[in-house]
């Protein structure tokens, strides 16, 4: 699968960029600039022999993509997409972000009139098919590759077929379990999470992910 990681110079990005590149997929990292979306191609290059793996502006990364990931600050996210609206017309568009706030009492969630980054994402993209997923995972776990992620992925999305299509992206990740999260509404307790983990990774000096029981 052909896949855009924009925001993939960042360590949650190019985690993911890694870990697909890994499973076997066409992975394109998009930034600003040419030369910061080329610095991270060689190191999933690095990282990953033989990866099929390219650095690009955003347009053209989103542009070659059947599958694009948005992984951007959430201030990022508003002027990453409004551009892009023509070019991922028709796109399934998947975000990793997390609305977050960092101040003396932690990491809190951040109120989006929309109701969610995902939320916010689908009113950008009006004409693109909206996914939301990974917002919990480390990105320290993920840029090991050595080492499975010990962590349920819950996706959300609008429709079923693009879900579906994420929930397999999920499942080539090794240690990943996908948990259908239902419709991109939900998406906002999914993010909210994020806060709750970044605090107990600082107070307990560690990595911590989610899983969920019952599920079979």
């Amino acid at each position: 699968m052909r896949i855009a990681v924009l925001g993939g110079t960042g360590d949650e990005g190019l985690g993911l960029a890694m870990r697909f590149a890994a499973a076997g997929h066409d992975v394109t990292i998009g930034s600003r600039t040419q030369e910061r979306a080329d610095a991270a191609a060689i190191q999933v290059r690095d990282a990953v022999p033989n990866a099929s793996v390219s650095g690009a502006g955003n347009a053209h990364a989103a542009a070659a993509a059947e599958v694009v990931f948005v992984s951007v600050p959430y201030s990022a996210q508003r002027p990453t997409l409004e551009p892009l609206a023509g070019v991922l017309a028709g796109k399934l568009v998947v975000t990793v972000v997390v609305p977050l706030s960092f101040g003396k009492g932690g990491p809190q969630a951040e109120a989006v009139p929309e109701g969610s980054a995902a939320l916010q994402a689908r009113a950008l993209l009006p004409n693109s098919r909206i996914a939301s997923a990974f917002h919990n995972l480390s990105a320290h776990q993920l840029l090991d590759l050595n080492a499975p992620v010990d962590c349920d992925v819950v996706v959300c999305a609008a429709d079923a077929e693009g879900r579906q299509t994420v929930l397999d992206l999920a499942a080539c990740i090794p240690g990943v379990r996908p948990v259908d999260g239902g419709p991109l509404s939900y998406s906002r307790y999914v993010e909210d999470l994020t806060a709750l983990l970044l605090d107990l990774n600082r107070r307990y000096t560690t990595q911590t992910g989610i899983r969920l029981t019952g599920i079979g």
